[in-house]
């Protein structure tokens, strides 16, 4: 009689059941895997033999007939190899389930001597358990931590089969774990760079302390060795902590992709992502024939810094626009859907002109206006008008290279970048409003936490045509004037809030 375990498959972020059928036949000996499996699983085949083998199991004359269900879905990966080895151990009547099998879920990579090796996604797995009302959850023992973070599910770490099988049977005992609920917030790590060694750049120190603040994306645009990569490396340590949500967003995604360091089942710090200027579209986005995270979903509530901006291909580039806007990625194929969250802080670096002197005051630039032209025109309008903040980096004078005097650190920075997130934090919440920053603002949010008086407004009447402002670029200077308020710990938007928001719009050429 066949036999049925449960298991899960991961679609996008999410995981979904997947029954593992079991039917042993007396034909000739054999293992065929069906359910529309990857090659992946197909070689499961070998790793299940072996384990079975070392783990003492006799072996099977039989052909056996796996079934992995729905059938429509495609399956992917080797954390099929532990419930198709307990599917077949079951059908053959080596053991028996202690419980119903609906209440208990498996996965994890068999290794040919019995062990058990760690899977990606256990995290979504877990919450996959918690929702369906699954008590029981097998993973591997260095999954166990990660699954812990999920309560209301009781967590074995399965160390081998042979340790697993014993466990069925009742002969031996492995330890039963539940959540305790997420551990502590950890200081954070400091930065590699700290704001107090980068002499000078006061200016755009402030932009950046600014961008921290509400969340809003920076171009730093500046001739080479004037600071612009070093300032967005120091950039990541004035971000404040993650929420306790936050970080499980943020785990959750690493779960999937399998980035989560090993013994580490949290991600604590804030993503910075810095794919080279050679990434492919897809590598950026997300996607696949199978859909998987990319860059920009890895980045989510955290950095995406892309040095040498005008040197990504422009197609890739403009596939940032629409998640840049709504903070989701939609990957579409023929298959299936898939939303990716891709809510992130966009820092990007550029030089002004090819040879990237346009704007040094004591080197010439040797480019032709046409070169210019054409290099400017590698980025477009549209993803320009995303980003809130347009920063020039000068070079750095020699008396402020050379000065003793240290300037500001990442930690009192970082001090008022967190006050103003909880002043965003508190108003947001009051209001019941879906933003988490500033920059997330919709439209209806900026009707209720944007108020300007008459001379703010007759101010804006002359500078926005002056500056040729898009309705786009106008609502982001708002949201920037907001944060600025924020960091001065004003309720009230004032004109000088303002004026200082507008000075960060490109200018019109």
């Amino acid at each position: 009689m066949p036999a049925r375990v449960l298991s899960a498959a991961l679609v996008g972020l999410d995981a979904v059941p997947v029954e593992v059928e079991a039917d042993l036949s007396a034909q000739l000996p054999g293992l065929l895997i069906v359910g529309l499996p990857d090659q992946a699983v197909e070689e499961s085949r070998e790793r299940v033999r072996s384990a079975l083998k070392n783990a003492g199991i006799p072996p099977l004359r039989q052909k056996i007939t796996i079934n992995l269900a729905p059938g429509d879905l495609r399956k992917e990966g080797a954390a099929y190899d532990l419930p198709i080895a307990v599917a077949i151990l079951l059908a053959a009547g080596h053991l028996q389930l202690r419980q119903p099998w609906a209440t208990q879920l498996f996965a994890g990579e068999l290794s040919l001597d019995g062990s058990v090796r760690a899977i990606p996604g256990v995290l979504p797995i877990a919450l996959l358990s918690k929702a369906r009302g699954i008590t029981n959850l097998y993973v591997p023992e260095a999954n166990v931590s990660e699954a812990c973070l999920v309560p209301g599910v009781t967590v074995y770490g399965v160390a081998t089969l042979r340790d697993l099988a014993l466990h069925l049977k009742g002969e031996a005992e492995i330890a039963a774990r539940s959540s305790a609920g997420l551990p502590p917030q950890a200081a954070l790590a400091e930065a590699d760079v700290d704001f107090s060694a980068i002499q000078g750049q006061e200016s755009v120190k402030r932009a950046l302390e600014i961008a921290a603040a509400g969340g809003h994306n920076i171009l730093l645009s500046g001739p080479p060795g004037a600071g612009k990569t070093l300032l967005a490396r120091a950039f990541s340590g004035i971000l404040p902590q993650m929420t306790d949500e936050e970080v499980l967003e943020v785990t959750r995604i690493y779960s999937v992709a399998g980035l989560l360091p090993p013994g580490v089942p949290l991600v604590r710090q804030r993503p910075f992502r810095s794919p080279h200027h050679s990434a492919s579209a897809i590598s950026l986005v997300g996607g696949g024939s199978t859909p998987k995270p990319g860059e920009v979903t890895l980045a989510h509530r955290g950095v995406l810094f892309l040095d040498e901006f005008p040197e990504f291909p422009r197609a890739a580039l403009e596939h940032l626009r629409q998640p840049l806007e709504d903070g989701v990625v939609t990957v579409a194929r023929v298959a299936a859907s898939v939303r990716f969250p891709a809510r992130f802080l966009l820092v990007a670096a550029a030089n002004p002109c090819p040879c990237g002197y346009l704007s040094d005051p004591q080197r010439p630039c040797v480019c032709s206006p046409t070169q210019v032209l054409r290099y400017r025109k590698r980025i477009s309008g549209p993803m320009l008008d995303r980003i809130d903040l347009h920063v020039e980096v000068p070079p750095v004078q020699f008396e402020k290279l050379a000065a003793p005097q240290p300037g500001e650190s990442t930690a009192a920075v970082r001090t008022r970048v967190q006050q103003a997130r909880d002043r965003q934090t508190a108003r947001f919440t009051a209001a019941a409003s879906g933003a988490l920053t500033n920059a997330e603002m919709g439209l209806e949010d900026l009707k209720i936490f944007v108020r300007l008086d008459e001379a703010t407004v007759a101010f804006l009447r002359q500078a926005v045509p002056k500056l040729q402002l898009s309705a786009r670029g106008y609502h982001r200077a708002l949201k920037v004037a907001r944060t600025i308020a924020d960091l001065a710990g004003e309720d009230t938007i004032s004109q000088q809030h303002v004026a200082e928001a507008l000075q960060y719009r490109p200018a019109a050429e």
